[in-house]
């Protein structure tokens, strides 16, 4: 249902490679894009903004690159987007275009304003940190889900 576009998905690549570079080496936006197969202009221009945000910091020049300049666990998910994206929706029944077409006969606009007002809550608590770096609690906490399910 979520869906993120490719510019955050990049991003997200982006950061989990540097965050968990055990040689602290700086990277390049070259060198994402040859790991993960992502398109250079988008990645690099995804990762200029990152820099000018400051959670990247870079360095000029042959051996230059990007690292990390705040600590993933300080910027949530939604910060992220609306770093990425720019202005963000207020409603689910807003678009870039405009107002959904069935806004006055839509019978379910209001739990679906519902709906959207609690998944960016918590996006809004999500920090990267908890996205990207701890996944063994992710995975046992969609195991004890699926425990519970079964």
């Amino acid at each position: 249902m979520l869906k993120v576009n490719k510019k955050i998905e990049y991003a997200l690549m982006a950061l989990k490679f540097i965050a968990t570079r055990e040689d602290g080496k700086l990277t390049s936006a070259r060198e994402i894009c040859d790991k993960f197969h992502t398109p250079f202009d988008t990645t690099a221009k995804v990762m200029q903004t990152m820099n000018s945000n400051e959670i990247l910091t870079s360095v000029k020049g042959i051996k230059g690159g990007y690292s990390l300049n705040k600590d993933l666990e300080t910027v949530t998910f939604m910060d992220l987007v609306r770093m990425i994206e720019g202005k963000e929706s207020q409603s689910i029944c807003q678009s870039k275009s405009g107002l959904c077409e069935f806004l006055g006969t839509c019978n379910i606009s209001a739990p679906m304003q519902k709906l959207y007002e609690k998944v960016n809550g918590y996006l809004e608590e999500l920090t990267l940190k908890e996205l990207l770096l701890d996944e063994p609690q992710i995975l046992e906490q969609m195991i004890n889900q699926s425990e519970i399910n079964v």
